[in-house]
């Protein structure tokens, strides 16, 4: 009978250009240490590309890169637009309709950094294309009542520009985030998300960068309203690993 830790062992491929290199997660080794050392080899770092089957798979991606940098005043103009996209709107509806005014208002704050909450603009080989929101679910004691762990970093995230959707951008989108996070919260050892669980994407996507699916809850709207969400988190430690084991990207 193999032992507890070769029964966890955990396969891993990371597919460079038209190869697939092969291994598997040592004993007590993060997901994203096993896809750099298998990966040592090649040129680049691994990113996510499914990491919710028996199989975790990751890529090589030279010809596309996702960064996240801080939103300023001046992305502003294209929030608004990105929110008032349909496929935005739909799951971003809760502060009103979205017009430049509100947008600043609820947003603006958010900018400058005198809330809780900050804002990164989603950079695809340079151009923007989405955002993201991040917090500390503490900082919001309403919400915090209905989290499992009130010390995780939450986060929410769409991707504004209509070319983009569907495209197999989302994961990567919250791995680039998930780096980031790991470099500003060192200590966090879970993150989390809440979409709609009518959000069949955005579930998928939040699989796919190793979150796991929990409780499903009602969480009050600004607009009064009350929406039924999902609780996804995900394992810091699993997955990235010790912040001070990360190699700077």
């Amino acid at each position: 009978m193999p032992g507890p830790q070769a029964m966890a062992a955990r396969p891993v491929v990371v597919r460079h250009g038209d190869r697939e290199l092969a291994g598997t997660v040592l004993p007590g080794e993060s997901w994203a240490a096993a896809a750099v050392r298998i990966a040592a080899e090649t040129d680049g770092e691994p990113v996510v590309d499914d990491l919710s089957g028996d199989t975790l798979r990751f890529g090589i991606e030279p010809d596309q890169r996702v960064d996240l940098r801080a939103m300023t005043r001046g992305d502003l103009p294209a929030l608004t637009r990105w929110l008032q996209e349909p496929h935005v709107q739909r799951w971003w509806h809760n502060d009103g309709e979205p017009t430049a005014d509100r947008v600043v208002a609820a947003y603006g704050p958010r900018v400058d950094g005198t809330t809780p909450t900050r804002m990164w603009v989603v950079e695809v080989n340079g151009r923007s294309v989405g955002f993201v929101q991040d917090y500390r679910i503490r900082d919001y004691p309403g919400f915090a009542l209905l989290t499992s762990d009130p010390d995780a970093i939450g986060v929410d995230y769409a991707i504004g520009e209509p070319g983009w959707v569907g495209r197999g951008l989302g994961a990567r989108v919250l791995w680039a985030w998930m780096r980031g996070a790991h470099r500003r919260f060192p200590g966090a050892t879970s993150y989390f998300a809440a979409p709609d669980h009518a959000n069949a994407a955005s579930l998928r996507i939040l699989d796919k960068a190793g979150f796991t699916q929990g409780t499903w809850f009602d969480e009050p709207q600004r607009d009064g309203t009350t929406a039924t969400v999902v609780g996804c988190t995900l394992d810091v430690r699993r997955v990235l690993g010790p912040a001070s084991a990360r190699r700077a990207p």
